[in-house]
């Protein structure tokens, strides 16, 4: 019988210290890993952070350190200068004829028929109408009062002819009675004092009752024609309210006196308007107040241009300048004006300016309301001065000063200014060709930072 030898196995002290690695103890194990893990991460974030927070600004500006801020410039020149107003305006009629809504005693005006704004009109053409309605009711009243009154003037005259004939009756009797009775008293010394006293006291009652009737007589006829009196008053109400309706009927058309065109003005009566809307212009069914200006018939013999000019230029203007005046619907086509009027200065602090009113000397037929149009007023002819655009001259502190360039950096140089406009400035107090900044460099510096990496720098 054979034998096997099998080989011996020797185990490992480990191995026998240590039980074998179980699915719970793995688990047990992964938890502790992880939470490693995680702080590394954390801790790589946070110093990816803070590197970011000190040097992303430095590396930025390093990525586009290529890139300059461009100040635009300008060169100081010398020459001849013609310092000009310049505005934009419209055209419009001169000494226009006002329409307004007529005082009629009552409440608003309610409008039932309107021209249409710009329409040419003819002398006696109607431009509004207003509802006649409560004027034509009172007319009606009126004119019932008035008949009411006639017919009780005629009742009272026919009542006073009548009285005054029964009364006339009355006075000729009781006169009667006094003679009779005064005939019968001269037959007193013949008759018995009984009889004679009758007759006495019969002629002194006939003598009261003549002159009791002569004074009822004058109290009533007083009476009569005081009635007469009450109706006639009445009458002349009648005919005064009929006569006013009449004519807050008549005055309820609006008619042009002389040919136009018409022009609507704006209907302030449309009560509150959220911020930045246009009022609106008065149209059919709106309701105006006694007094309000509707349209304006404007008169086409006289035109007029009307612009708003800064308040800058105040002062360069004068009653009687001449101006040119281009026309945008009428291009190639030179107009001449004269400023006729300088009106108040008006407008927020930023923005003040007043209106000037330009007379046209050549008007055409072409010629429209509202048509859109440029004004220019030379006033002034300056040779051999320098001078720069208007926006590189600055102010501060009553000092005025330009940017002058020095290769890559500005300073700042004090200037004198002899004359300015909208456009241009002159000035003295620097050389010719010197090279000057249209804007304020500090100002676009710091704008423009964040992407600048070559900045200019300002020197005073």
């Amino acid at each position: 019988m054979s034998s096997t030898t099998q080989p011996a196995v020797t185990e490992d002290p480990a191995s026998q210290r240590q039980p074998p690695e179980t699915p719970r103890r793995r688990e047990r194990r992964f938890p502790v890993k992880r939470l490693v893990f995680g702080l590394v991460l954390v801790c790589a974030i946070g110093g990816a952070s803070w590197y970011a927070s000190k040097y992303g600004a430095t590396a930025y500006r390093t990525i586009v350190s290529g890139k300059e801020i461009e100040i635009p410039t300008v060169r100081v020149q010398r020459g001849d200068v013609s310092l000009a107003v310049t505005a934009n305006g419209e055209i419009r009629g001169g000494d226009p004829e006002v329409m307004t809504a007529p005082q009629t005693g009552g409440g608003d005006l309610h409008i039932t028929m309107l021209a249409d704004s710009g329409q040419p009109v003819k002398e006696g053409d109607v431009v509004v109408q207003f509802d006649t309605t409560e004027q034509e009711y009172k007319l009606r009243e009126a004119e019932a009062d008035l008949a009411e009154a006639e017919q009780h003037i005629v009742q009272a005259t026919a009542q006073q002819s009548a009285d005054e004939e029964e009364d006339h009756y009355a006075l000729l009797k009781a006169r009667s009675d006094v003679k009779t009775a005064e005939l019968e008293a001269r037959k007193n010394p013949l008759l018995p004092a009984i009889t004679a006293r009758q007759n006495e006291l019969a002629l002194t009652n006939a003598r009261d009752h003549l002159t009791q009737l002569e004074s009822n007589l004058a109290n009533r006829k007083a009476g009569n024609q005081a009635a007469i009196a009450i109706q006639q008053a009445g009458k002349s109400k009648a005919e005064a309210e009929a006569t006013t309706a009449r004519e807050n009927i008549q005055a309820m058309t609006l008619k042009s006196k002389r040919a136009g065109y018409v022009a609507l003005r704006q209907n302030t009566n449309v009560g509150i308007l959220y911020y930045g809307a246009t009022v609106p212009v008065f149209q059919v069914g709106d309701a105006a107040r006694p007094g309000m200006a509707i349209a304006d018939i404007l008169d086409l013999r006289n035109w007029e241009l009307g612009a708003n000019v800064g308040e800058l230029d105040r002062g360069h203007l004068s009653l009687g300048q001449k101006v040119d005046v281009s026309v945008v619907a009428a291009p190639g086509r030179p107009f001449a004006g004269h400023v006729k009027e300088l009106g108040a200065t008006t407008g927020p602090p930023w923005d003040r300016h007043f209106e000037c009113k330009i007379g046209l000397d050549n008007p055409t037929a072409e010629l429209r309301p509202g048509m859109s149009a440029t004004i220019v007023v030379t006033t002034d002819e300056m040779h051999n001065v320098l001078w720069l655009p208007a926006q590189a001259l600055f102010e501060s502190d009553g000092k005025t000063f330009v940017y002058v360039q020095n290769g890559k950096s500005f300073a700042t140089k004090d200037v004198t200014l002899v004359r300015r406009n909208e456009t241009r400035v002159v000035i003295t107090g620097i050389d010719e060709g010197q090279m000057v900044a249209l804007a304020n460099p500090a100002e676009m510096t710091q704008k423009k930072s964040g992407a600048a990496g070559s900045v200019p720098s300002l020197t005073k």
